[in-house]
């Protein structure tokens, strides 16, 4: 659940509190049909009379402050429109309640509004996608037939009453005139004749239940994607302790990381960005409700990946030299890792598997499995790697190492880590089962629009290899550093560590702005499709400062404890490589500022399906990063120059963001609220610059004391966190920051107090 986000736009008409100062009406921005969330919007249309889905929140809600306060008030308010209900803005594409799951799509051309429960899911893969290109419209999907729903309203004359559809026995919930009031501007109209004041308890009670079925779906997917995130970490941290954070662990991420990247150059990105946004489109529009193009879609990436998978099984040993030369030049290491890479490569059909089935689900309203079914993943692997330690034991036991790591062991370990991708892909079968949805194989992709989709592609193809070029010289440089610093008697800054200090780094980010950008990209787009840059501004300022509250804080965390968060959580990998991790972490920390604010300002050109200008940015953050770890790798001693290789990752954010912003600032027509966003963050900068200097001072005093370990670890971590967090929040307090308030709503509502 998230926050209010609703507090910069001022306040519906009608009472309640004034309009924040700075804020601008929201009333104002729809000026061919009235504004759907206001406290004086009419009733309504009844059930059966009018050819638009519904857009935005329940009526049973009001202003939303928690789960609880929700509910209470959805059972007391019967009637009315929701009041500020930014809850409405975040769900308004996740609106089928459970009742729905198993509902059959209409025909193509039968408008919406003939079924009693119409079908009102939008496109769900612009919350559960943030990152990718999306846009409510798009000139090359397939147009509607006359009388079908079309997304954003019919575009009629200031008070006209719809084009009336075919006539249709009227829902027996819902009784009333075939048409509905006029809206009121700027006061309410007289009531059509026969239109009731107040909803039938069958319409209330129909609200409720969607209002719950809402609630159900998020509290799936947050709890989904919170295991998902901690039965990982777990993972990573039993891989450390079986592998070593030395030369054996780096052959296994090296190969651990080949099918992710192969996968994401060659279809993850156009799949996500383009071939999901056909998909959801062809559901609500096809005679089959999308069907057909479903299983031609599915079939099409199965023999795709399939003969990729060929491909990159015989080419593994050209893949590692591509990705660490390092490892390839040392035969014990080149042996392991491509042996690694041969069992890791197939799980690349299997991701792509995944993907398609999980946003068949999204798009029938069924949310969960693609949250959850990652968790089996991890717990394969966990699994396996637990049975590989009963047998051998950890690395710090054994010694194991390339040289002396058992041909059963490597056997083991591919084996299980494939296993885990089969498992996540195979699981979302009965899912969709449930729905009704039998999958075919369908080889008649022409004419189906599958090739004009692909072509659509290729922005966000040069947008991945772009980044995927700066991970591999990363990649490269890291190993080569590594090897020679666990040489010198320093492991841990290696590939390994730093790709577990990053694991902890991108963690806020992906909990708390991808949140709050779920929240608000739905809004921007409608407000960039309406011609309303002002609007685009307010919510990027918003999504901006509302994300800085809990990211500024969290960065300055892991400069002051990094090495503490290390200690305790990669203890096993040894008490060395634990302290180099943490002096990674610590080299990321402020990073992390630039990086958030790389990924709202982005959100803005996705919101008028541009992609090509995030494609010129991050070709210049890859090329800025990939200098800055080449100067790390020349310049530092080899135990640092991964460390510095971190630092440079958030300076090249920094430089990106720079450039990002002048562009966004410019198609909006020169500005981006920037004093007030500049403002906001110096001040949270400001506050946290005491409380790092006080939490670590105290992190440091315990790991003094203690010594350095896995008890001095947690004991730093909490002292030092508890400091941290008291000092950043009185003087946070003292200087004012408005947003700071919205986002402890925002988390109070995530626990669901």
């Amino acid at each position: 659940m998230n926050a209010p986000y609703d507090r910069d736009r001022g306040d519906a008409p009608g009472g309640g509190e004034p309009t924040a100062p700075g804020g601008q009406d929201a009333q104002e921005r729809y000026p061919y049909r009235q504004y759907p969330y206001g406290r004086n919007t009419s009733q309504p249309a009844p059930q059966g009379t009018h050819g638009q889905p519904g857009r935005g929140g329940d009526s049973a809600t009001v202003r939303f402050t928690g789960v609880d306060d929700m509910l209470e008030a959805g059972a007391r308010e019967s009637g009315g429109r929701a009041r500020d209900d930014a809850f409405a803005h975040l769900f308004h594409d996740q609106q089928a309640s459970p009742s729905q799951e198993h509902r059959q799509y209409p025909p193509a051309g039968q408008p919406t509004g003939q079924q009693e429960e119409p079908y009102e899911q939008g496109e769900p893969y612009e919350q559960h996608q943030p990152s990718g290109p999306y846009a409510p419209q798009d000139p090359y999907a397939p147009q509607a037939a006359p009388g079908a729903q079309s997304p954003y309203g019919h575009r009629e004359s200031y008070g006209r009453p719809p084009r009336p559809g075919p006539q249709q026995p009227p829902s027996p919930a819902v009784s009333g005139p075939q048409s509905p009031p006029p809206p009121p501007p700027p006061q309410a109209a007289p009531e059509a004749e026969g239109t009731p004041t107040d909803p039938p308890p069958a319409a209330a009670g129909r609200s409720a239940r969607r209002g719950g079925g809402i609630l159900k779906s998020s509290a799936i997917m947050a709890a989904g994607t919170m295991v998902s995130r901690l039965t990982g970490f777990v993972r990573t941290l039993v891989i450390t302790a079986a592998l070593g954070a030395a030369l054996l662990g780096d052959a296994y991420t090296v190969a651990y990381t080949l099918p992710t990247m192969i996968y994401i150059l060659s279809i993850g990105g156009g799949l996500n960005s383009v071939f999901v946004p056909q998909l959801v489109r062809a559901m609500k529009n096809d005679e089959d409700g999308g069907e057909a193009y479903a299983n031609r879609l599915l079939t099409l990436v199965m023999v795709v990946l399939g003969g990729l998978v060929a491909l990159t099984v015989l080419g593994a040993p050209l893949l590692v030299r591509a990705l660490s030369v390092q490892i390839a030049d040392d035969p014990a290491a080149n042996n392991v890792a491509v042996t690694f890479a041969r069992y890791c490569l197939p799980t690349i059909f299997f991701m792509g598997v995944h993907v398609v089935m999980g946003q068949i689900l999204n798009a029938r309203g069924r949310f969960g499995a693609m949250m959850w079914t990652p968790v089996l993943n991890n717990v394969v692997i966990i699994t396996t790697f637990g049975l590989f330690i009963w047998v051998y034991g950890t690395a710090r036991t054994s010694g194991m190492s390339v040289e002396t790591i058992p041909p059963e062991g490597v056997r083991l370990l591919g084996v299980g880590t494939l296993l885990g991708l089969v498992v996540q892909a195979l699981a979302m079968i009965p899912y969709l089962r449930a729905t009704g949805f039998r999958v075919r194989p369908r080889f008649d992709w022409r004419g189906h629009g599958l090739g004009k989709a692909a072509r659509l592609a290729k922005w966000t193809f040069l947008f991945v290899l772009a980044n995927q070029a700066g991970v591999l010289v990363v990649t490269q440089l890291a190993t080569w550093a590594g090897k020679a610093a666990d040489a010198e008697g320093h492991p841990g800054t290696g590939i390994l560590g730093y790709s577990n200090a990053q694991l902890i780094w991108q963690m806020p980010q992906a909990i708390i702005t991808v949140s709050v950008m779920a929240a608000l990209l739905p809004r921007i787009s409608r407000a960039a499709h309406d011609g309303d840059p002002a609007a685009v501004r307010d919510d990027i300022s918003h999504g901006l400062r509302t994300s800085a509250v809990a990211i500024v804080p969290v960065s300055f965390a892991f400069v002051a404890l990094g090495v503490p968060m290390c200690l305790l959580m990669y203890f096993s990998a040894g008490i060395d490589a634990a302290t180099s991790m943490g002096y990674i972490l610590m080299a990321f920390g402020l990073g992390l500022i630039p990086y958030s604010v790389q990924y709202v300002v982005l959100r803005g050109f996705y919101a008028y399906e541009d992609t090509r200008t995030p494609f010129y940015n991050t070709v210049i953050v890859a090329a800025c990063n990939a200098a800055g770890s080449a100067l790390a790798f020349l310049l530092l001693p080899s135990r640092w120059a991964v460390v510095g290789m971190a630092a440079a990752y958030g300076l090249a954010y920094a430089v990106g963001v720079g450039v990002a912003w002048k562009r966004l600032s410019r198609k909006l027509g020169g500005d981006l609220d920037g004093p007030r966003i500049v403002r906001a963050y110096a001040r949270l900068c400001g506050a946290g610059t005491p409380a790092a200097l006080a939490g670590g001072a105290v992190a440091y005093a315990v790991v003094r004391a203690l010594g350095p370990g896995v008890v001095s670890g947690a004991a730093a971590l909490a002292a030092g966190g508890l400091v941290l967090g008291a000092v950043f929040v009185l003087t946070a307090r003292r200087m004012r920051v408005e947003e700071l308030t919205a986002m402890m709503g925002m988390v109070r509502a995530k626990l669901g107090r």
